[in-house]
């Protein structure tokens, strides 16, 4: 097993819509009290993306960033990790910019380009706050979520330089062979911090054959140079990251993953996401990584 659990924590993504739930956290100060609260109960990595504080729709902003970036970075000492996914209906050179400019000190890097399904969402009744909602989702049932090899380079080129350290985003088993391909090329350095993805629909199937199979060619294609990690899209988020921890790997959660608590129960914040694994985790006799052991784990320097 892991001597210390890292928990991660995405704190609104861009993939659930304000009218999935009212504790999305949407505007610069929903997204920074839900990170501090995050960091508070146990989060030792926060991930990150902006809203438009109006719609609730992503946005590439740098603006909205610096909104909320620095109070969290000011009140607390967890990892702040920006995403370079952004959304997939954002060019790489826009979901470069909010990265590039505030220079974090990890960001995460999505490993393939996929088919990324959330038109099911449609299917649940509910009442659209906004106009952009329906058509966003849509648009997955055609469209595709871009990372060539073009674009990975960029964004490694890009971050590297700064000393960013990398979330590597693993929806499938070709991914961590795509990953492989780069450290061959030593365009990525160890230890790797691997997230393994599931759930997603276009990517591999949220299930404990997949936690399984998703670790044991991690461990072949990476044996020491890396830290997996692993989070699992919807309801089955606490299962399937407990066994991920159990197993040697560390766990994410957050509101961008998954919008319950419990079955037909919406969690009212990220804190209480992570204070439930917390808890699970705590009782099985793991140790919770604080933010300056999980900077030593995965080669984040101290800020």
């Amino acid at each position: 097993m892991a001597r210390k659990v890292i928990i991660s924590c995405a704190v609104t993504g861009s993939i659930h819509t304000p009218s999935m739930s009212p504790h999305l956290p949407v505007t610069p100060d929903e997204i920074a009290a839900s990170a501090i609260g995050a960091a508070e109960a146990g989060a030792a990595v926060l991930h990150l993306h902006a809203r438009d504080p109006d719609t609730g729709a992503p946005t590439p902003d740098v603006a909205v960033f610096e909104r909320f970036v620095p109070r969290i970075r000011q009140a607390t000492d967890a990892i702040v990790n920006i995403t370079t996914g952004g959304s997939a209906r954002m060019t790489t050179q826009e979901r470069l910019e909010g990265p590039s400019t505030l220079r974090p000190e990890m960001c995460s890097l999505n490993l393939g380009t996929m088919n990324f399904g959330l038109y099911p969402m449609l299917d649940r009744p509910r009442e659209w706050k906004h106009e952009w909602e329906r058509p966003f989702l849509e648009a997955t049932r055609g469209g595709m979520f871009k990372n060539t090899f073009a674009d990975i380079e960029l964004i490694l080129s890009t971050m590297g330089a700064l000393g960013t350290r990398f979330e590597f985003e693993c929806y499938d088993i070709g991914h961590l062979y795509t990953l492989a391909h780069f450290l061959d090329r030593k365009l990525v350095t160890p230890p790797l911090f691997v997230q393994t993805v599931l759930g997603i629909l276009g990517g591999i199937g949220a299930n404990p054959d997949s936690v399984v199979d998703m670790r044991r060619t991690a461990d072949k294609l990476f044996g020491r140079d890396y830290e997996w990690s692993m989070l699992a899209a919807g309801r089955n988020q606490m299962a399937l990251g407990t066994m991920a921890a159990v197993m040697g790997g560390h766990v994410r959660v957050g509101l961008e993953d998954n919008l319950w608590i419990g079955k037909g129960q919406l969690a009212t914040s990220n804190a209480q996401q992570v204070t439930k694994i917390r808890t699970v985790l705590e009782e099985l006799g793991l140790e919770i990584a604080t933010p300056a052991e999980a900077r030593a784990i995965i080669g984040v320097p101290a800020r």
